[in-house]
């Protein structure tokens, strides 16, 4: 479809991402209300509801703006740089919470215990802790608890991952030489295996919980675990659910060899989101 070349287009006013915004806030104001003890389960389901309402109708009138040949090559453009900067965000994101996890095994933790010459807090506060990782502090906060193996569903998640970024590789190839039957069938590959991933990720926790007593108030250890994992497990299912509408786009005939940036953006996300749990895998299961 022929796309303007001659003018830039400049998106209209828009009431979504105030809609958005509010949605947002409802939903971290349930979550935080869960994490203290309470009971805000209608809230957080309003305040997610709202989210996925935004995020449904707002990328209908985009796809809408996309499909009727609205943007030129330097919106195009734009586009680019705008997902480069929101995955590097997303970048500075998770190095905030590895640097916590930096921290915490390898500066307070030994100090705590004594390193140092810390007479204080090695001799007067807590004589008796010991500096080992896995830890629930100097307190023994979070009671006994086992840290969660690497080479059970942590390496079987890891080959997932590792698999969908080779599927979503060869659908994006598939996509430029013009193979539409290759695209659906490996686009879809990637993201059920996304959602694999998720559900394998669900019955780690369970196990986490029931079986290891590992939880969020297990310490320092039961914190930065969760804290990443689950993070990255939540940029795991959004990312699955854009690879969903990415595929349902494909089977409508959405997309040209020349013309896919919506498809790269998610590629990129997708490998992403890879490389970061090659990173927890590694830093949070293995070492």
């Amino acid at each position: 479809m022929a796309h303007a070349e001659n003018k830039y287009y400049i998106p209209h006013g828009t009431k979504w991402p105030i809609i958005g915004s509010t949605g947002l806030f409802i939903l971290f104001a349930g979550v935080s209300v869960w994490l203290n003890g309470g009971d805000a389960t209608l809230i957080s389901l309003a305040g997610a509801g709202l989210v996925i309402l935004m995020m449904f109708l707002w990328f209908s009138e985009v796809i809408d703006e996309s499909e009727s040949g609205t943007y030129n090559v330097q919106v195009d453009k734009s586009f680019r740089m705008g997902m480069f900067w929101f995955i590097f965000s997303e970048v500075m994101f998770f190095a905030v919470f590895f640097g916590a996890l930096f921290y915490a095994r390898q500066l307070a933790l030994p100090w705590l215990g004594g390193e140092g010459n810390n007479l204080f807090t090695g001799s007067l506060l807590w004589p008796e802790f010991e500096s080992e990782w896995p830890s629930n502090g100097p307190a023994n906060v979070g009671g006994d608890f086992e840290s969660m193996p690497a080479w059970g569903l942590p390496a079987l998640n890891t080959i997932i991952l590792l698999t969908s970024g080779v599927t979503i590789t060869i659908a994006h190839h598939a996509l430029k030489d013009s193979k539409r039957g290759v695209l659906a069938v490996f686009l879809a590959l990637t993201f059920l295996l996304g959602f694999l991933f998720i559900g394998l990720q669900a019955e780690e926790y369970i196990h986490a919980y029931q079986d290891l007593n590992l939880t969020l108030t297990s310490g320092i250890y039961g914190s930065t675990f969760f804290m990443l994992t689950g993070f990255h497990g939540m940029h795991v299912t959004i990312g699955a659910i854009m690879l969903l509408v990415i595929w349902l786009r494909c089977l409508r005939g959405h997309f040209t060899p020349k013309q896919h940036f919506a498809f790269e953006g998610v590629a990129w996300y997708w490998h992403f989101v890879d490389v970061v749990w090659l990173g927890l895998f590694i830093f949070v299961y293995w070492l």
